[in-house]
């Protein structure tokens, strides 16, 4: 069997890096190492990445000096014919490699490093198109760092938190210039059917509406249910909206912000279990309203953000510890899992048959695939004294969960 270099993980990539690389039959390494040369391949791949966008920008960049008016034109139409692409794909590659070189230059130098890969800068220049560039440029700036061990889901949430807490004003502004065009858009599809899509909503009520769908449809999920979940809340979408549904039973919406926020003595984001941050004035529309919802809530200290007081607002509240497992937590606690806590499992970190004991320290919400993922592919976790998950692998990788309290 092949063995890899000590210091792989270590290594920058570049030239040298894909020489070493090219190098490593993949095939002929432990199952262990294989997983270390994949992550390696990834880090090449990101510095390929970042030459490929590089180059681009500099054509436009020559292209612009022989046709001062129309040079991003004459670059786009260059690149396109060269690659083969369209024109609007040319023009897209061409726009955000301008955007890296000359709004996001910590963002191309992850890139060329590995600290992230494409899919990554994507995400931020997607969730940061709409602020000014020296807005955009100090997001970047508290989110870089952590955003190579962050998946794209995870990153979209952090840069929209932090883009709302470094703009208050400007996020409702926006907020409240994009909730004047909602709207609902009726299409037909390729295949005979038809989209029915509302955009632009209030993401509180689009929340509930979601925990609402979700609970209806896994209460007619019996053994003998033969339509997939997907098909049922799509069933009870179109049953409700056409009066054939009505069980009396609410979701549940769990909100956390902190008490400044609520009394209005601060605009902190919010955080809307299952959709993510909310501006301020959403959360405080989210705490004083109980409406047809169970709506749940957790004050954290602005300062920590650790939560000193969660609750419930309906008369018959779940069991308390499951419910301060769920505001401790927020979601699945397996890397990368935004499943909220509440469409969890509550799981024994250590197994009750081992001597487990059930309470808040030894419980965390696992979605149901990663449930079973743990339980049946020999993956093994734990509960540090900060609040973080360490897990590790099967074949022996340890990842670590962050805390997942703003």
């Amino acid at each position: 069997m092949e063995t890899i270099p000590t210091n792989l993980e270590d290594l920058q990539p570049g030239p040298e890096f894909g020489g070493v690389l090219a190098c490593i039959d993949v095939d002929e390494v432990s199952p262990h190492d294989k997983i270390t040369v994949l992550c390696a391949h990834q880090r090449q791949r990101s510095f390929h990445d970042a030459e490929y966008y590089r180059a681009i920008a500099s054509v436009a960049t020559d292209l612009a000096e022989d046709h001062p008016h129309h040079g991003h034109h004459a670059a786009a139409d260059e690149i396109g014919v060269a690659l083969r692409l369209t024109r609007r794909a040319s023009e897209t590659e061409l726009g955000f490699a301008l955007e890296l070189q000359r709004r996001f230059p910590r963002v191309w130098e992850a890139l060329v490093t590995g600290h992230i890969d494409l899919r990554r800068a994507k995400t931020i220049s997607y969730s940061t198109a709409h602020i000014p560039d020296a807005l955009a440029r100090h997001v970047v700036d508290r989110i870089i760092e952590a955003a190579g061990g962050l998946t794209t889901g995870e990153l979209k949430a952090r840069l929209d938190r932090v883009v709302i807490e470094a703009d208050p004003s400007g996020a409702e502004e926006r907020y409240q210039d994009a909730v004047k065009d909602r709207r609902v858009i009726i299409e037909p599809s390729t295949d005979g059917t038809a989209n029915l899509l509302g955009l632009d909503l209030p993401p509180h009520h689009v929340a509930g509406i979601g925990r609402q769908l979700n609970h209806l449809a896994r209460s007619l999920k019996t053994k003998d249910e033969p339509r997939t979940m997907d098909q049922l809340r799509a069933d009870v979408f179109l049953d409700l909206l056409s009066g054939k549904q009505n069980n009396g039973q609410g979701a549940i919406v769990h909100l956390q912000s902190d008490l400044d926020t609520l009394t209005g003595l601060a605009a902190h984001p919010g955080e809307l279990n299952g959709y993510g941050p909310v501006i301020a004035d959403v959360a405080r529309q989210v705490a004083e309203k109980q409406q047809a919802a169970e709506w749940r809530w957790s004050v954290t200290d602005p300062n920590t953000g650790q939560i000193i007081h969660d609750g419930i607002t309906r008369r018959r509240p779940t069991a308390g510890m499951r419910r301060s497992v769920e505001a401790r937590d927020q979601t699945c606690v397996f890397p990368g899992c935004r499943m909220p806590a509440v469409d969890c499992d509550i799981d024994h970190t250590r197994r009750w048959v081992d001597g487990g004991k059930t309470c808040e320290c030894n419980q965390a919400p696992l979605c149901r695939h990663n449930h079973i993922t743990k339980d049946t592919h020999g993956w093994k976790y734990q509960r540090l004294p900060n609040g973080n998950y360490q897990w590790t692998s099967k074949l022996g990788h340890t990842y670590t969960t962050r805390n997942r309290s703003p």
